[in-house]
């Protein structure tokens, strides 16, 4: 059973991994990036949709993104919803598809992205810290003989340690990957 608790830890902190990444894929670092728009939804028929679902988001040029509507009567509604989340993007309609020419970052804006990185990571962060009190919890409410209960809260402990530095290690690379022109 001890193991287990483990094993259930450690994938929950693979999740955490996995979102991280994904997040992470959403701020943008000065190139087209179809991921960036993830967020976005519009109006369709009354109803919130994602632009995913609207439309087919490609990338002709490394900095350009091309956003053709499966039905071009939500043009408008789609422009409108990328004005709106705010991303820094200024589309382009011209009655059939919308272009986005990415703005190459400024320093300012390279090092407000780099401070939203560090948020992020710290989320993750937290959320490992979450798994590994759910995880000595577990063991808690075993009531093991305290030699094996100390030897696996140590286990955990090593599992948290690893994973915040993987969580180090990617943030590093995200902002690395910002900073660099």
């Amino acid at each position: 059973m001890d193991s287990e608790i483990i094993k259930m830890t450690k994938e929950s902190m693979e999740n955490t991994l996995k979102n991280l990444e994904k997040r992470f894929a959403s701020v943008r670092a000065g190139r087209a990036n179809p991921s960036s728009l993830d967020g976005v939804q519009a109006e369709y028929y009354g109803t919130m949709t994602p632009l995913k679902q609207l439309a087919t988001i490609s990338v002709p040029e490394a900095t350009q993104l091309l956003i053709k509507p499966f039905d071009r009567s939500c043009l408008g509604a789609i422009e409108k919803a990328i004005l709106a989340a705010n991303l820094g993007y200024t589309p382009s309609n011209d009655g059939e598809t919308i272009r986005i020419v990415i703005p190459p970052l400024t320093e300012e804006r390279r090092k407000e992205l780099a401070k939203q990185v560090k948020a992020i990571s710290e989320d993750a962060k937290v959320s490992v810290r979450n798994n590994r009190h759910e995880a000595l919890e577990m063991v808690e409410a075993e009531e093991l003989p305290e030699d094996i209960e100390k030897g696996m809260e140590k286990d955990i402990q090593d599992l948290v340690q690893s994973y915040n530095k993987k969580i180090d290690e990617m943030l590093k690379e995200k902002e690395q990957e910002l900073m660099t022109i």
